[in-house]
């Protein structure tokens, strides 16, 4: 599989995968834990957000990587049980403002996701 941003089938295909898998994909991939804590930080990821994976691997990342997301369009929505949503966002915290398109997945082995993509 090669996994485009949009595919009704990257769950899976994220929790089957490490992050050296995740550093080959075109678009961002931020996995947390349930709690936020970030486990895998890609380098499209570290790119867009102008934030090392050193940086950003063992911190929250709603509250210590990108706060500009600890809001009800993004965090709250990681609440529900299951969630695979799609739409446009500005990130505004450590770059200046750049405008992407997130996908937000909540998977059931305990990972949520956040992937971005630059529009």
């Amino acid at each position: 599989m090669n996994p485009v941003f949009n595919d009704p089938e990257l769950l899976p295909w994220l929790e089957s995968n490490q992050e050296e898998a995740y550093d080959s994909l075109p678009f961002g991939v931020v996995k947390m834990n349930l709690e936020g804590t970030i486990t895998a930080y890609s380098a499209a990821q570290s790119d867009f957000a102008g934030i090392s994976k050193e940086n950003a691997i063992g911190k929250n990342f709603f509250t210590q990587v990108a706060p500009c997301t600890n809001n009800f369009m993004v965090a709250e929505k990681y609440k529900k049980d299951s969630l695979d949503e799609s739409f446009p966002y500005m990130f505004t915290y450590v770059t200046k403002p750049t405008p992407v398109e997130l996908r937000l997945l909540k998977g059931d082995k305990g990972f949520q996701y956040l992937l971005t993509k630059k529009v």
